[in-house]
């Protein structure tokens, strides 16, 4: 019972610091914010890595750590939050508008990079002194092509530059997610034999995966919709619709593990189709709550996930077991690094050309300024990586395997030196490649990127009309009825001069003739008494 007793207490301790150090890492944060040559994901690295330099003096080189990572931890509690918050919290029209380029980099840009990592580590590490299986080599692969775009993101401006923000972001989103999806397909296959049907194999499982796992979160988010909006909750109570919101959101990313999916391509297309639908369902306060909550739970698993990496930096056992060959892990941090800058490069300049062949108009065109910024993004490496290094080369944490300690270590080094490095030149070199341009008003919210009011949609922050979409490209005959334009589209001509904008016209009407009355949405929430839509209609009489 002692024992226990002192576990209890020892538990409460740590977890009271780490606390604290959450606090610390917010305040800070904030004290910077007029000077941010550093951000979060940084202040709170450097903070890991001085509170692990003080618990290992204290303990006399025994531990740097309050908590012992768990991949658990990671994958089904701190990840679900931050993904799902990226999808709600998207702009919806500039994303799909880049879609097929976001697809093109996320999924077929992360397979030529995991390719070049995994074949380079084979060449590179056989003639070290390293054991590895080809499984590993794989493994290595998948966990250097996760990017980790938070630093790029938070120095970008949606507003001013919202092509290249888009695409940074949705190719950091779809190539976490396909990492994963890759690093699981490895897992599962027997590699000791690779021949051309094993390799097509596993592509087939790949793209397997990542249609399914993209489909569960659809129908999730419609799910979702469809029961708010019949079952109303807001007609009694705002705190049931705010908790079946947050609860069908955690099952969707759960119901992806239970069947082996990619929990991250589901929970963020579960929350793309919540802000789109379910999100207009229910009452104002459970909008304004849930906006709130969704953002505050993933900006807090963002600072604790820093946190920990950069306090687990200094693990004394990792190091202990590779201080006999300090070269050799020198030499592979330094070769991850260089097929990671080689890996990356290899897509994004290729891609974007191909990319920028289908683009009509300059302003939809990647130029080479946009093309070094994309680049320049996916450098830096980060939690992800972390999480499926331990999956891969530890056991609840611990290794005593030199190969698998010289890896840990080596994945290490390259998140601190990406994360902190490249992440502070990334303010300057964002400056000096895109110049800011006049700040734009903000209408309705201070924060961009974010669902607003009743009256906006969810698509976008502005829906294109049809004329914006077709006339001025010439692709859309008028007539005049009743006093009124109608527009009559050349469907043949659209798609072939401008596929990407006919989709989208094609998409509003199914949504309006079949989906939102289905599952609501704008203009479609139920009318209740209390409800906004009562509410907007008070307010439109008022001011009538």
């Amino acid at each position: 019972m002692n024992m226990l007793s002192t576990s209890d207490h020892t538990s409460v301790v740590s977890i009271s610091l780490f606390v604290t150090l959450l606090c610390g890492c917010i305040v800070i944060g904030h004290l910077l914010e007029e000077h941010r040559w550093m951000n979060e994901s940084i202040t709170a690295l450097l903070i890991g890595v001085g509170t692990g330099v003080l618990i290992l003096v204290i303990s006399g080189g025994k531990s740097s750590r309050l908590l012992v990572f768990s991949e658990d931890l990671f994958f089904f509690y701190l990840l679900p939050p931050i993904i799902f918050n990226a999808g709600f919290q998207v702009k919806k029209k500039q994303f799909f508008r880049n879609f097929m380029t976001i697809m093109l980099f996320g999924a077929f840009g992360t397979l030529i990079s995991f390719i070049i990592i995994s074949l380079g580590s084979i060449f590179f590490f056989q003639k070290m002194d390293v054991d590895l299986a080809i499984g590993d080599y794989l493994a290595i692969g998948a966990i250097f092509a996760a990017t980790d775009s938070v630093c790029t993101l938070q120095v970008l401006n949606q507003d001013e530059t919202p092509l290249l923000y888009s695409l940074v972001f949705g190719e950091g989103v779809v190539n976490d997610a396909t990492s994963v999806v890759l690093f699981n397909a490895v897992q599962n296959f027997d590699l000791s034999n690779i021949n051309a049907a094993v390799a097509l194999q596993l592509v087939g499982n790949f793209f397997y995966l990542f249609v399914t796992s993209t489909v569960l979160g659809v129908v999730a988010g419609l799910l979702s919709a469809y029961v708010i909006k019949k079952l109303y909750f807001g007609s009694h109570s705002t705190d049931r619709e705010v908790s079946i919101m947050m609860l069908m959101a955690y099952l969707s990313y759960m119901l992806a593990e239970l069947f082996y999916l990619s929990g991250i391509l589901t929970v963020f297309f579960c929350g793309i189709v919540m802000s789109h639908y379910t999100w207009h369902n229910v009452t104002e306060n459970s909008r304004v709550t849930t906006k709130h909550t969704f953002a505050t739970l993933s900006f807090v698993a963002e600072i604790f996930i820093f946190l920990y990496v950069g306090m687990d930096a200094l693990d004394i056992e990792k190091w202990r077991v590779v201080s006999t060959s300090p070269k050799t892990s020198a030499s592979v941090s330094a070769i991850l690094l260089g097929l990671t800058l080689a890996g990356r490069a290899a897509f994004v300049f290729p891609l974007s050309f191909l990319s920028n062949l289908t683009k009509k108009s300059p302003n939809e065109r990647i130029d080479f300024k946009q093309q070094i910024t994309i680049w320049w993004a996916g450098l830096m490496r980060g939690a992800v990586s972390m999480a499926l290094a331990y999956n891969q080369f530890t056991m609840a944490g611990h290794t005593q395997l030199r190969g698998n300690a010289i890896l840990i270590t080596s994945t290490i080094t390259v998140v601190l030196f990406s994360t902190v490095v490249f992440g502070l030149m990334t303010k300057p070199l964002v400056r000096l490649l895109m110049p800011s341009t006049k700040q734009l008003t903000r209408m309705v919210s201070s924060e961009p990127g974010t669902p607003k009011s009743l009256i906006i949609p969810l698509l976008g922050e502005s829906q294109d009309s049809e004329a914006e979409l077709f006339v001025g490209n010439g692709q859309a005959s008028e007539s005049h009825e009743g006093g009124k334009t109608l527009l009559h589209p050349s469907s043949l001509k659209m798609l072939l001069t401008t596929p990407t904008r006919t989709v989208h016209y094609y998409w509003r009407k199914f949504d309006d003739a079949f989906m939102r009355p289905v599952f609501g949405g704008r203009g479609f929430a139920p009318y209740v008494p209390g409800s906004p839509i009562e509410q907007s209609i008070h307010l439109l009489q008022g001011e009538e």
